[in-house]
This record gives C-alpha cells, sequence and structure tokens, in this order.
C-alpha cells in the first residue's frame, strides 16, 4: 500500500488495519521527499511535454488518453534515453544486447544509484 502520508494513512486504526490485512505500507517518513518522487517526476514529464509545451487542450477524454498511450508507449517507454543505460534508450540497449556476439557477458548495463540513501 502506498500513501502520500496524508493524516488518515499515519492514523492508528488505520495502521492496524494493514497489519491485520497483511499488507505492508510502502511510506517514508514524515516530510520525505522520495517518498514520492519518481510518481512527481513523471506527471511534471508529461504535463511538461505532452500537455503545456505544445500548449494542447484535448477536445474529449478520449483524446487525452489516445495521446497519453502515444506519448507513454510510442516515446516514454521505447526511446527516452537512460544514464542507467549508459545513455542508451531501451529499444538501443534491447537491441545492442541481441546484437552481441555469442558468449559474450550481458555487461552493459553499469548500475548507478542516484540519490540512494
Amino acid at each position: 500500500f502506498n500513501s502520500d502520508k496524508g493524516c488518515q494513512f499515519t492514523a492508528v486504526r488505520f495502521t492496524q488495519r494493514l497489519v491485520d490485512a497483511g499488507i505492508a505500507p510502502s511510506t517514508g517518513s514524515v516530510g520525505d521527499s522520495f517518498d514520492n518522487a519518481l510518481a512527481e517526476n513523471l506527471w511534471s514529464t508529461l504535463k511538461i511535454e505532452l500537455i503545456y509545451w505544445p500548449a494542447r487542450v484535448f477536445a474529449t477524454r478520449a483524446e487525452a488518453e489516445a495521446a497519453l498511450f502515444r506519448y507513454i508507449d510510442g516515446w516514454y517507454n521505447p526511446r527516452r534515453i537512460q544514464a542507467g543505460l549508459r545513455g542508451l534508450s531501451p529499444d538501443e540497449y534491447e537491441r545492442a544486447y541481441y546484437d552481441r556476439p555469442d558468449g559474450q557477458e550481458a555487461d552493459i548495463i553499469e548500475p548507478e544509484l542516484v540519490g540512494a540513501r
């Protein structure tokens, strides 16, 4: 279970219900900026690159959903370069993985823990 640390999620009764159900809460400490950092970063990117930058207004919810799908599935996931993939996009990384000579170690990724504490 993930929460934004609103008061209802820190209440003793709510915490006890999670324990009773065998659910581990996925929260940091109160005021922890890392709790929702990845989700907040994604939403910020979506707003800037999909809505604000081209100054778009969608006529219908279906139009907005189609644009979101095209953005995420057509560019954000497969083609966006990533530091953890040595500056390659996931598509480029996958091609490099399958194009490597037989028997060569798959050592393309070097783990990078940015912001780890």
